[in-house]
C-alpha cells in the first residue's frame, strides 16, 4: 500500500480545470503532474497554457499521483510556490544600473528542498543578490524549502530557467566571472580572485556540475577535504564559497 505524504492543502492544486484556472489567475506553479497517456480536449486546453507559460511539467505513473493524494485529480496535479519565481535577464540590469557589483549563485542538480533552504539562508546572509535554479531537476519551492530557509526565500530574488547554459552564458556576456566549484579542480577557493561582479556554480553532492556547464566556468575552485569523507554538504560548500566573496570585498566587519 502507497504511504501519503502529507502536505499542507494550499500547497497544491487538483485538476484538469482547477490546474487550468490556476495558471490564468497567474499563480506562481512550481510543477504539473501529469498521469502518463491523459488524453482530452480539456488537457489540450491545460497543455497549450504550460507551453504558453513555460511552467515545468512532468509525466508521471498514476501510482505517483496517488501517493500524494486520492482526491480527485483526474490526473493532473499542481504544487504552487510560495515565493514569486524571477527573472535574471531582469534582475542584472538593475543591479548595475544601481551600482551594485552582482553577486549571483547557480545551483545545479540541487534537489533537496532542505539542502536549498540552507543554501538560501546562507545566501541571504552573505548578500547574494539572486539564484539561478533550472525548472527540471531542482529542488521544490514548498513549504519545507521556506521554513529551512528562515524565510529568505521571501527575500532573495530565485530565478527559473529553462537552460541553465543559456543563463549562464547570459551571465558571462554581463560580465560576470563565472567560477564552478568542483573536487576536480586545482585552484583552491580561498586563492582565486573573487572579486568584481562574480556567479558561483554549485553542483548537487553526489553529480556534481553538468560538464556542459563546467566547460563555461571561467575558473573552477575547490574546498580541502583533508577527512575521508569525500565531499561537504552543499549547503555547507555553499555557505564557505559566498562567505569567501565576502572576505574578499573587505565587507567582513572589524572586530
Amino acid at each position: 500500500m502507497f504511504q501519503r505524504e502529507n502536505k499542507p492543502a494550499d500547497d497544491m492544486i487538483f485538476g484538469i480545470r482547477a490546474v487550468i484556472e490556476a495558471i490564468q489567475a497567474g499563480k506562481e506553479i512550481d510543477k504539473v503532474l501529469i498521469k502518463k497517456g491523459l488524453i482530452s480536449d480539456l488537457f489540450k486546453e491545460l497543455f497549450d497554457l504550460i507551453r504558453i507559460h513555460n511552467v515545468p511539467f512532468q509525466y508521471v505513473p498514476i501510482e505517483k499521483i496517488n501517493r500524494i493524494s486520492r482526491k480527485n485529480h483526474q490526473g493532473v496535479l499542481a504544487f504552487v510556490s510560495p515565493v514569486a519565481l524571477q527573472r535574471i535577464e531582469d534582475i542584472i540590469p538593475t543591479l548595475y544600473e544601481d551600482g551594485k557589483t552582482p553577486f549571483v549563485l547557480v545551483l545545479d542538480q540541487v534537489t533537496d528542498v532542505r539542502n536549498f533552504g540552507a543554501i538560501v539562508r546562507s545566501a541571504e546572509c552573505a548578500g547574494v543578490d539572486a539564484i539561478v535554479i533550472p525548472d527540471k531537476g531542482s529542488a521544490r519551492i514548498n513549504a519545507d524549502a521556506v521554513k529551512t530557509s528562515a524565510g529568505a526565500l521571501h527575500i532573495v530574488p530565485v530565478c527559473r530557467t529553462r537552460s541553465l547554459k543559456e543563463s549562464i552564458t547570459f551571465l558571462k556576456d554581463s560580465g560576470l566571472k563565472l567560477v564552478a566549484a568542483t573536487e576536480k579542480a586545482t585552484s583552491v577557493y580561498t586563492k582565486t580572485d573573487l572579486l568584481g561582479p562574480i556567479a558561483i556554480i554549485m553542483g548537487s553532492e553526489d553529480i556534481g556540475i553538468d560538464p556542459r556547464l563546467l566547460a563555461l566556468a571561467d575558473e573552477q575552485v575547490k574546498i580541502p577535504i583533508l577527512g575521508k569523507i569525500e565531499s561537504l554538504n552543499v549547503s555547507v560548500a555553499a555557505g564557505l564559497l559566498a562567505y569567501e566573496v565576502v572576505r574578499q570585498r573587505g565587507l567582513v566587519a572589524e572586530v
